[in-house]
């Protein structure tokens, strides 16, 4: 049953909760989390973690991707970001890196305006380097070369460039399509220019594609019937009040696939939760709420393969007139590890902000799960 709250008169809210609201119920019986499987299956894709990372240049060197996908989960690109507009993409996201200034060290009232002004300086700076032209030739060859090292390849698409891109990235190699964007919708219209019904657009498509971020029930339907094969829950790290709190959201959305599975007599669609997670009992929580896997950015900065050095950014920062987002450098990436260890660990961090899946196994093993489908199922407890 839903809780609706009275916010003032005659206008009420619904109660809902972030994933930090939540506690996972542990059963009678533990297990040892070298019995758990945490292997995800989605289209004729298999992954051995559920994991994929946000679709930023702040991550997605074709290094990071690469090893991204050797370490079992999916690396995903973004098709409209720098890789198809300089031809020297390592000194495109060193200047957006050196534009940044770390947090660290402010002592004083002059530092701190220092430290404001040069994160709008990366926001330009950003901005300034997505006015080049995208070259699609550039942007397929990265592509191929991505797909010639044998993983899975990921490619994001925009739903107001889908329709223009989807083909080239297809053809360069894309095996799955990303089309996401803060808030999408099963039909997407803009003046002056032909609606992209999903519908028919993913009905013409050879891959599977995953599409969101949504945030309730209805929107999730409206996507699961147009053919997708995944939808998105949640908009990244960014922070706005057109949301739903991530945990509700989730479990809408995961009550949206149950639903349409019974009306299908059978198809699947699996829920991504993109959104602000950091460490391993975030990761927990999200799949406990019903995600089928997580899509991690942040936490993901702080390895050493990753394109900016610990920098951070999503793509909606470099929009032209309207940047949501910022360029940050946390605490947490100051020093620079493999992803294997931001993954598997060994770890000295006492706070799940690495080994992340070793992190994700155990919680799973204690509370007595040994792969994510059950675990989905997981009693909750609110905290508060």
């Amino acid at each position: 049953m839903r809780d609706y709250v009275e916010i003032g008169l005659g206008r009420e809210a619904r109660r809902a909760y972030d994933l930090g609201d939540l506690s996972i119920v542990p059963k009678r019986r533990t297990r040892s989390s070298k019995d758990v499987d945490t292997s995800w299956n989605i289209d004729a894709y298999t992954f051995d973690i559920p994991l994929a990372s946000h679709p930023t240049d702040a991550l997605a060197s074709p290094e990071f991707i690469i090893e991204m996908g050797k370490q079992g989960g999916l690396g995903v690109i973004d098709a409209e970001g720098l890789w198809g507009r300089h031809a020297d993409l390592e000194g495109a996201v060193k200047k957006v890196v050196d534009s940044c200034e770390d947090a660290w060290g402010i002592d004083s009232q002059e530092k701190y305006q220092d430290f404001v002004d040069s994160g709008e300086r990366s926001v330009r700076t950003l901005q300034e380097l997505h006015t080049a032209e995208l070259d699609r030739d550039l942007l397929s060859e990265r592509i191929a070369q991505v797909r010639d090292s044998g993983v899975t390849v990921a490619v994001r698409v925009s739903p107001q460039n889908a329709r223009e891109l989807a083909p080239v990235v297809i053809a360069a190699g894309a095996e799955i399509l990303f089309i996401q964007g803060s808030i999408i919708s099963a039909e997407h219209v803009q003046q002056g220019g032909e609606p992209l019904n999903l519908k028919e657009f993913v009905g013409s498509l050879d891959v599977p594609v995953i599409a969101g971020g949504v945030f309730d029930y209805s929107t999730a339907t409206h996507l699961m019937r147009s053919g997708v094969a995944g939808v998105i829950v949640g908009s990244g790290h960014i922070s706005t009040v057109v949301r739903v709190p991530t945990a509700t959201a989730i479990a809408d959305v995961a009550a949206a696939r149950r639903d349409y599975l019974d009306e299908t007599g059978g198809r699947y669609v699996h829920v991504l939760a993109d959104t602000a997670i950091y460490e391993s009992g975030e990761i927990a929580a999200a799949i406990a709420s019903g995600a089928d896997a997580v899509m991690l950015g942040r936490n993901l900065a702080q390895a050493s393969e990753a394109a900016a050095n610990g920098v951070y950014w999503e793509a909606q920062t470099a929009h032209p007139r309207f940047p949501r987002g910022d360029v940050s450098k946390d605490a947490t990436t100051r020093r620079a590890v493999p992803l294997e260890t931001v993954l598997f660990g060994p770890s000295s961090d006492p706070w799940g902000g690495l080994n992340v899946v070793g992190g994700l196994r155990r919680i799973m093993a204690k509370c007595g799960y040994t792969d994510v489908k059950a675990f989905q199922k997981a009693d909750l407890a609110i905290r508060s």
